[in-house]
């Protein structure tokens, strides 16, 4: 048989693996209004304003920021507090450590981003519980003080209420709307020890459950009972049980021990209820919905849905395995039907939206370990996002990183570690996706795509080119303009197509940019 590219076998593998479930998808369930949330935390502390203005450029909505306790915390490596320390008074920690996060939120709001701070370890050794390991693992992360983190997030939303001025400036911080509680709770190097009773048990749920209350309580007393607030931002895949100090626990296993439920997604009895902190009677269940609000009142449930091989491609619509206790992006349907179920066990109707916080795809080049291409990686992006766009359940897509570390690792950037652009620069930009790309007919087929920049845009509207190539040769020639009134910037068109081919989007910044191209996208008429 005659040779095919790679690209172009998994452009083919698209069409097959996506059409069935399209007929089972109409576009009036899309969820059109997605924020395109962005986290790079390094470029934002090296330099915060520029970055800003890069991330604004690039049209996403909401930066993604740490704030990790024992950075601000005085003394974070002494065993006691300092004395007279009143936790929950932003003017009671050294000044100099809020100063990247202000100067980041400060840059953020100016550029018209919203924040999302993730309030999160390394815990201060003050705050830690007895007897944690020798060596460097369990140090800052072991059984947390639910109450001092409750004050210690206190502060922070008093600090970033929009009404706070600090000592020697004439103008109050801006406010933060957006809240995330722990970053990857189901992940031992976060929050330790996971289990316990050689790692029958899971314990680090019900830290995070009290961790969690204390910071609800402490969002709402300081101002934002309004806000959004998630919980979760569970890793996507773990290890299975037992699970030591510092596993990775599965995703759905750690939501049903922090919601006191059983493989049966009933409230927990018995000994192991006792065991993980859960009520053990009837009487006690029914008390669990009103003790711990956050699980049946939150704005929504923060995840990472990254499925990705080192030694294999993985699609977007495939999980990275078997294993029914996963959530990423292929199996984010079972994260939903669990949370649900452990609503409707609590006598609670809600049905939380999912914010996919997290996300990108590592690249080869700079990663010499990972199969996947620059080039497939933008692809990837689009299809993955087009898969987000039509589940009316996720609330965001997410990329995780804009440059590539200097070390290679994690190379999930839209830049390379010298800022030059890689392929899903642009694609970012304007996504672009085809569903069906092959039809033995003339046929009109379905387009997705996006402008970005299209929320920035003067009246919120932006009109991209769809360009079009033919497979005989000659030039790119535009096929219709298309006016993306979506306040996400997304269009879901469908486009005649008589011969074979290739489509792409060109766009130009009306505010005086340069003209942007999407990347290209392959269509065969037989």
């Amino acid at each position: 048989m005659p040779s095919i590219s790679r690209t172009s076998l998994l452009l083919l593998l698209a069409s097959l693996l996506t059409c069935g479930a399209l007929a089972m998808a109409p576009a009036a369930s899309a969820s059109s209004g997605q924020l395109a949330i962005f986290e790079d935390d390094a470029q934002m502390a090296q330099n915060p304003l520029a970055t800003a203005q890069t991330l604004r450029s690039l049209g996403a909505s909401t930066v993604r920021l740490f704030v990790s306790w024992a950075q601000i915390a005085p003394d974070p490596n002494a065993t006691r507090p300092p004395a007279h320390f009143v936790a929950s008074n932003p003017n009671a920690y050294p000044a100099g450590s809020w100063s990247t996060t202000d100067r980041e939120v400060i840059a953020a709001t100016q550029e018209g981003l919203s924040v999302d701070l993730v309030l999160t370890s390394p815990v201060p050794r003050w705050a830690e519980g007895p007897r944690p390991p020798r060596g460097p693992l369990g140090r800052d992360v072991w059984r947390p003080n639910a109450a001092d983190f409750g004050a210690f997030v206190k502060a922070v939303g008093t600090r970033y209420d929009g009404h706070f001025t600090p000592a020697g400036q004439s103008a109050a911080l801006p406010p933060v709307r957006f809240w995330a509680v722990w970053n990857e709770p189901n992940y031992g190097y976060n929050l330790a020890p996971q289990g316990t009773d050689r790692g029958r048990v899971l314990i680090a749920p019900m830290y995070y459950r009290s961790l969690l209350d204390h910071a609800w309580g402490a969002l709402r007393a300081s101002g934002h009972a309004g806000d959004t607030i998630l919980f979760g931002e569970t890793a996507p895949h773990g290890d299975g049980i037992p699970a030591g100090n510092f596993n990775l626990v599965d995703p759905l296993t750690f939501l049903r021990a922090l919601y006191c439920l059983g493989a049966n997604d009933r409230p927990l009895r018995g000994g192991l209820a006792r065991a993980e902190g859960c009520p053990t009677t009837v009487a006690g269940s029914r008390r669990f919905r009103a003790q711990n609000p956050p699980l049946f009142y939150a704005s929504g449930f923060g995840a990472h849905l990254y499925a990705q091989s080192y030694t294999h491609l993985v699609t977007p619509n495939h999980s990275l395995g078997p294993d029914p206790n996963y959530a990423d992006l292929a199996d984010v349907g079972h994260l939903e039907a669990l949370l649900d179920a452990a609503n409707r066990a609590y006598g609670s109707h809600t049905r939380f939206a999912i914010y996919n916080t997290e996300y990108g795809f590592q690249t080869r080049p700079p990663q010499r370990n990972v199969v996947l291409s620059q080039a497939e990686a933008a692809y990837f992006m689009n299809w993955a996002e087009y898969i987000s766009y039509r589940n009316p359940r996720i609330a965001s897509y997410a990329q995780y990183l804009l440059r590539d570390a200097p070390s290679g690792q994690f190379a999930s950037g839209l830049e390379d570690a010298n800022g030059a652009h890689k392929p899903g620069y642009d694609a970012y930009i304007l996504p672009l996706y085809m569903p069906t790309t092959s039809v033995s007919h003339p046929a009109s087929l379905e387009v997705w795509g996006g402008v970005r920049p299209a929320r920035y845009m003067p009246g919120h509207f932006a009109v991209a080119q769809l360009q079009f190539h033919s497979s005989a040769g000659g030039p790119w020639v535009p096929l219709r303009a298309i006016t993306v009134h979506d306040t996400s910037g997304y269009f879901d068109i469908h486009q005649a197509f008589s011969r074979s081919g290739a489509i792409r989007l060109a766009w130009t910044d009306p505010l005086g940019g340069a003209t942007i191209f999407s990347r290209s996208v392959a269509v065969s008429v037989r």
